[in-house]
């Protein structure tokens, strides 16, 4: 099918063109191969991708391009099992979540047994474009707890307190049950309230 190759070659252009057929359209000319098809979700989507990518996992651009990537690829050679074309946007974002989760176990537990260097969070990945000072602030303050939390907290709290996401569309992305992300969310809220106690009394 030729994605990687379409992938390596395209990443550095811009994408969220709304323009032309639809996502539904896309996907079912996609499936039968049609490579323009493929080229075209991937310019769409590439740049809420990038973005998702990049403050889930706030690490190296490599760390976030590889993500990319891998989402993409997962995604395109897995368009079969969408059983509706017009969620595409949808189901790809939750590709990246879930992608990114194992990704971020993975750099969890290679930290602990000594055989990478311990993550380097870039702060001003969490903080949105138009964001206000006060909050920003308030956020990089937050999230520079992040390399502490637990993998699910710390992917549960990002999708509730950087992308907004309610608890269903938190439930759907990371693939577990809405009580489940509720759980989660209200651990990471308190192992986050404990870290703001413990930097204001110093």
């Amino acid at each position: 099918m030729g994605v990687v190759r379409l992938l390596r070659s395209s990443a550095a252009q811009e994408s969220g063109d709304r323009t032309g057929p639809s996502d539904g359209r896309l996907v079912l000319e996609a499936r039968t191969g049609t490579r323009t098809a493929q080229e075209a979700l991937f310019h769409r989507h590439l740049r809420r991708v990038a973005g998702l990518a990049h403050r889930l996992l706030a690490g190296s651009s490599e760390d976030v391009d590889d993500l990319i990537q891998d989402a993409f690829v997962q995604a395109l050679s897995r368009l079969g099992e969408l059983r509706e074309p017009e969620a595409f946007g949808g189901w790809l974002s939750a590709i990246v979540v879930r992608t990114a989760s194992k990704r971020l176990r993975r750099r969890r537990l290679l930290t602990r047994l000594g055989l990478v260097r311990r993550e380097e969070v870039n702060l001003d990945a969490f903080v949105l474009e138009g964001t206000s000072p006060e909050r920003a602030t308030e956020l990089r303050q937050l999230y520079g707890e992040l390399l502490h939390f637990p993998t699910e907290e710390r992917v549960a709290l990002t999708l509730r307190r950087v992308e907004g996401l309610d608890t269903p569309a938190i439930a759907q992305a990371m693939g577990i049950s809405a009580s489940t992300v509720k759980r989660r969310l209200r651990k990471a809220e308190e192992r986050a309230a404990r870290a703001w106690q413990r930097r204001t009394s110093l």
